[in-house]
């Protein structure tokens, strides 16, 4: 699962972005400002604690455990990222298990990418047509580094009561899910839910000791 950190680096600085100003700023019926008062927050935060996140990444997952549980829709994310017939056929405790190793291995891949800030900055872009009256809506932005050309990501967002959640993210065309489906469909091609649950735990727990 490793594999996927370099990918992702990028995505991941847009992922805790997109999530920190909601619990700053509280709901928000604009996606787009929502983004906008994530990205100043968390880069503060990133900011501040850059020199940290390199020698202690548990505060980096108290950060996520903070953020992303509450705050992104991780039932939605953890439904759609296995087959159909795979979650349907779930348990309730299997479907439980999932997300919430699911949300671990988020969280555990993800803490490693946070520690390779580098005064990167984000700006987002109206959403075409609007989303009044909208379910979902995706806003587009782009990454900029002071090293490199901008990254663009396009954040896939659910609206739950007036709050707006984070479901998906896309990095130059690359979509978080899409990336985790692959590896959980490998798995289950060689098992069932039970032994993909049994790979989620064993990965986690090995990754607890570093």
């Amino acid at each position: 699962m490793k594999k996927y950190l370099l990918r992702f680096t990028v995505l991941v600085l847009a992922l805790f972005m997109s999530l920190t100003a909601v619990a700053a700023g509280g709901a928000d019926s604009d996606p787009v400002a929502m983004l906008k008062r994530v990205a100043d927050a968390m880069l503060s935060s990133l900011q501040a604690h850059k020199a940290t996140l390199k020698k202690n990444p548990t505060v980096v997952y108290d950060m996520a455990r903070q953020i992303i549980v509450p705050h992104a829709d991780l039932s939605e994310m953890s439904k759609r990222v296995l087959p159909p017939q795979t979650w349907n056929n779930a348990t309730a405790a299997q479907k439980s298990a999932f997300q919430r190793e699911f949300t671990t291995t988020l969280i555990r891949t993800y803490a490693s990418a946070l520690a390779s800030y580098e005064n990167q900055t984000v700006e987002f872009f109206p959403v075409r047509g609007g989303y009044a009256g909208l379910s979902t809506v995706e806003v587009s932005s782009q990454i900029n580094r002071p090293d490199g050309p901008p990254v663009a990501v396009s954040y896939s967002l659910l609206k739950v009561g007036s709050n707006w959640k984070l479901f998906d993210m896309t990095v130059e065309g690359v979509s978080m899910l899409e990336s985790f489906r692959s590896q959980f469909a490998d798995q289950l091609n060689r098992g069932d839910m039970a032994s993909l649950l049994k790979v989620l735990q064993q990965h986690n727990a090995d990754n607890s000791q570093e």
